[in-house]
């Protein structure tokens, strides 16, 4: 029990330490910024040390090859990290940016600038770059965070939020910037959900699981890092060289993330030709094949595909495979089965880009690419706290614009309104 009252506390920390990053300075929080990113290089030995106990914890425990993956801090990964500050450092700072202004008949001039969203809650399963990548962008954006990950990696993250107490000691900003919710107690999370008087926000990354349960139970206003139930289309017209190279990518080259594709469209009219050679090379890379009757005629070792599996997202070396009569089908089946995250149409048919991009219902939308482009990384926009697939504020990767709300600034002479 008194773990749990020490979430309200914290939560009440963060929300006085928000009163503070309102109004810091572009140079105070890259300075911040600059710290972090220099303790995570000091600290890097220890930070793996950490991870490794995490890690020793979650073989014994029987988690997933995926799982592990994502819970890894090795070299390369804590570079990454330090790399994604300092890309975070050279982005313009999004606070008091003028994104609307007009002066009115009676003289008002009246401006919407962008300002902090205030304290920010995150909750997270697995992947410990999600403290530093939430922390960085909060930060940047002007605001609080108030962090709590899974118990499958306490002591990774327990480390990293060291690390940015240390920083934020060194250049005179509260240690209640940000706040880690250190106890494996899942109840923490439903004590978190109820500090709407310290919150703004809470922004969940997870399972599907994890996230509705948020958004039934949270008083705290929530946008939602949604599941990736991502397509990729082949057309009638595609390059097969090209496609072929495309799904592999989308499939194979990280599959345990929600970018990836889980489900494969193809053309009736090319799918006796390209089904049984894409079909092998992702056997090759053992990717196991699930298929609608059509697919299975041509491809002998494919499972029967269930009506689940349409929505299922699968973050596995599993694809399912339905053949198609044209692109309105593809359209009609990831609108009514997808997650509304990512999707691609391959195609040589510039109209049939054109509708796929225009019709197709999702936060990001692809001509002949793969699907492992959305990422904040990949659009410029820094780290990036999450993908969201919701349609308020916020929409695809959420960068520091998107950690940002408006008020209106109003400039008079003394009008009176009449």
């Amino acid at each position: 029990m008194m773990e749990l009252k020490i979430v309200g506390k914290k939560a009440e920390a963060v929300g006085k330490a928000s009163g503070v990053l309102y109004t810091a300075s572009t140079a105070k929080k890259n300075a911040l910024l600059r710290a972090i990113a220099t303790h995570l290089s000091r600290e890097s030995a220890a930070i793996r040390r950490a991870n490794e106990k995490d890690l020793a914890n979650a073989r014994h425990a029987g988690l997933s090859p995926v799982l592990l993956d994502r819970l890894t801090l090795d070299d390369k990964r804590v570079a990454q990290m330090i790399a994604g500050v300092k890309d975070v450092i050279n982005l313009p700072d999004p606070v008091s940016q003028v994104v609307g202004r007009r002066r009115r008949p009676n003289g008002l001039v009246i401006e919407k600038v962008r300002v902090p969203l205030g304290a920010v809650g995150i909750i997270y399963e697995a992947r410990p770059n999600v403290t530093i990548d939430a922390a960085a962008l909060c930060l940047k954006a002007g605001n609080a965070v108030l962090l709590r990950g899974g118990s499958e990696a306490i002591r990774s993250n327990a480390k990293l939020v060291e690390v940015i107490k240390k920083s934020l000691m060194d250049v005179d900003l509260p240690a209640g910037c940000v706040e880690f919710i250190d106890t494996t107690d899942r109840k923490a999370v439903a004590e978190m959900l109820k500090q709407d008087r310290f919150l703004d926000i809470i922004i969940p990354r997870g399972s599907q699981k994890l996230i509705r349960y948020i958004q039934k139970n949270s008083s705290v206003p929530v946008i939602a890092h949604g599941e990736g139930n991502c397509h990729v289309y082949v057309d009638g017209s595609a390059d097969l060289r090209k496609a072929a190279d495309i799904v592999f990518n989308a499939k194979v080259q990280r599959p345990s993330v929600c970018n990836a594709a889980e489900k494969l469209l193809v053309h009736g009219k090319v799918a006796r030709k390209f089904l049984p050679r894409i079909a092998e090379r992702l056997k090759s890379a053992g990717v196991q094949l699930r298929g609608d009757a059509r697919t299975r005629s041509l491809v002998k070792y494919a499972i029967p595909a269930t009506e689940d599996d349409w929505y299922r997202e699968y973050l596995d070396l599993i694809m399912a495979v339905k053949v198609v009569r044209d692109v309105g089908e593809a359209i009609e089946h990831i609108n009514r089965y997808g997650s509304h995250h990512s999707d691609s149409i391959v195609t040589g048919s510039r109209p049939n880009g054109e509708r796929f991009l225009r019709e197709v219902d999702s936060a990001a939308v692809y001509v002949n690419a793969s699907t492992r482009f959305t990422d904040g990384y990949e659009f410029g926009l820094g780290a990036e706290i999450g993908i969201s697939t919701q349609k308020l504020h916020a929409r695809g990767p959420m960068g520091l614009e998107e950690l940002t709300t408006t008020k209106y600034i109003i400039h008079g002479r003394g009008q009176v309104r009449k």
